[in-house]
């Protein structure tokens, strides 16, 4: 089913984009998968790694995380399961480096040093936005456009005027820019800079190597990072023995301990308000 006015393979990209970020964007999913680089690990392992989230917090979320593809629960035996990255997500790590190279140029400077971690989760609340990315694209691909135009083209079925309020977040969170009521919209330079993010969302929700997003029609970009490989999809099974720990190039250079400026024992603070590139 449609969900733009947009061409069908530009609306199954988009529509891909936004399934991938609502995948990772819910809280603590990216410190669950980044606690799950390297060797899988038990339940037990796993919550004392992320010893912040209440009882009954991290079975909901490692399910939703299963469902989705992004871990593998693992039955060695009745009693010893193991939960690790499956090749999805261990090809979707590499997205995230980017997301804290943007936040690094365009996120207004905080009081205080902020772990990757929380750039990635303040960038990532902004990129959630009703309608963001179908109107991103958009603006990319036709520079301005008028508000009435826009919802022509994002929301069909809808009162045109609805497309103001995502228009009006879009430019509090320094995304989108425009000189005034009336005057079309256009990409500021955050907005523009998404490029190499949404371009290798794209090429990992579609199944495809990530050096693929700088050939992306709309957010192709000379910047995006390659990966070695495209991911394929690995359901849940029984496995004999404790699967070793992934290397090869194929993992990111960094580590998640590196995304946090502390060891996480320690309950961490939610995303910083988001108020675009201003915090």
């Amino acid at each position: 089913m449609a969900i733009t006015a947009l061409p069908p393979d530009t609306d199954a990209d988009i529509a891909r984009v936004t399934e991938a970020l609502a995948m990772i964007t819910p809280r603590w999913n990216v410190r669950i998968l980044l606690a799950l680089s390297g060797p899988p690990l038990r339940y037990s392992e796993l919550a004392a790694k992320v010893s912040w989230l209440q009882n009954g917090q991290l079975h909901p979320k490692l399910k939703s995380l299963c469902d989705a593809g992004l871990v593998e629960r693992t039955e060695h035996t009745a009693r010893h399961v193991t939960y690790g990255h499956t090749e999805r997500g261990v090809a979707l790590l590499p997205v995230l480096p980017m997301v804290v190279t943007w936040a690094e140029e365009h996120l207004e400077k905080a009081d205080r040093p902020l772990a990757a971690i929380e750039q990635i989760e303040d960038s990532l609340t902004l990129l959630t936005r009703r309608h963001a990315a179908a109107i991103l694209w958009v603006l990319k691909s036709r520079e301005e456009v008028s508000g009435r135009a826009l919802a022509r083209i994002v929301m069909p079925s809808s009162d045109w005027t609805n497309v103001y309020p995502p228009l009006r977040q879009l430019v509090a969170d320094g995304l989108v820019d425009t000189d005034g009521i009336g005057r079309p919209y256009r990409l500021s330079a955050a907005g523009d800079g998404l490029g190499p993010v949404l371009g290798a969302l794209s090429a990992w929700s579609a199944g495809q190597p990530l050096n693929q997003a700088a050939q992306h029609p709309v957010w192709g970009h000379s910047q995006a990072k390659p990966a070695q490989r495209p991911w394929l999809s690995s359901p849940s099974r029984p496995a004999p023995a404790l699967p070793q720990a992934r290397t090869g190039e194929s993992s990111p250079a960094w580590h998640h301990r590196d995304l946090f400026s502390h060891a996480t024992t320690a309950r961490p603070k939610a995303a910083l308000p988001a108020g675009g590139p201003r915090r």
